[in-house]
């Protein structure tokens, strides 16, 4: 099943970036981050989430969450994206990481990422969850919020399939973009903590009950 959701701006209907359109100009362009000691190069394009620049949420996630030192020694990304989330903590914390989206091009992208930034990783083109197999110490996610609650939901509360004994789910959602819902719709099968808060952006770390 794709996901397709179409935005109407100034009269021209755009796909967002959990689409395949496979008619997308490619643009490549290079992104630069810094993590302390480390130093990744990640190449994005058309057709994929914060194709310019690392965005506010998912820098404040990775840090956030690795301020923690936590010891995970494999990990899922929801919606990698060009593998952003999934790189920098697979290389940070030394650990085996799957980066997993339903866009094609997010996809080929990710691949090409984790060659250049030399990272133990795998891609899976996968709706959600639907061909990962495998449980994690961590599933990790900056969620497509404008698919929809339904779509979102899904992300959150079905990571709990696929995590072992004491794993981890961590989120980053607006708070204008329903976080205390999200947080709320999920309490009965997480015991969930609010990390951090910032620009309106919070993170959250989830654990089985």
């Amino acid at each position: 099943m794709n996901i397709l959701i179409v935005l109407k701006r100034n009269g021209d209907f755009l796909e967002h970036y959990f689409t395949n359109n496979p008619n997308l100009k490619s643009e490549l362009r290079k992104i630069n981050y810094r993590y302390q000691n480390y130093d990744f190069i990640f190449i994005s394009d058309n057709g994929v989430f914060s194709k310019d620049k690392i965005d506010y949420g998912s820098r404040l996630l990775i840090e956030t969450l690795l301020k923690t030192k936590p010891n995970y020694q494999n990990l899922l990304d929801v919606g990698c994206g060009y593998g952003l989330l999934g790189i920098v903590l697979a290389k940070v914390l030394n650990a085996r990481a799957t980066l997993c989206d339903i866009n094609k091009r997010a996809i080929h992208l990710a691949e090409k990422n984790i060659i250049t930034n030399q990272v133990d990783a795998q891609t899976i083109l996968s709706n959600i969850y639907e061909n990962i197999n495998d449980k994690y110490d961590l599933i990790v996610t900056n969620p497509p919020i404008r698919a929809g609650k339904e779509v979102v939901y899904n992300i959150l509360q079905n990571a709990k399939e696929h995590l072992n004994k004491d794993g981890e789910l961590w989120f980053v959602i607006r708070k204008d973009q329903g976080v205390k819902s999200a947080i709320k719709h999920i309490s009965e099968n997480y015991i969930c903590e609010i990390i951090e808060k910032s620009k309106g952006f919070y993170i959250v770390k989830a654990k089985k009950r």
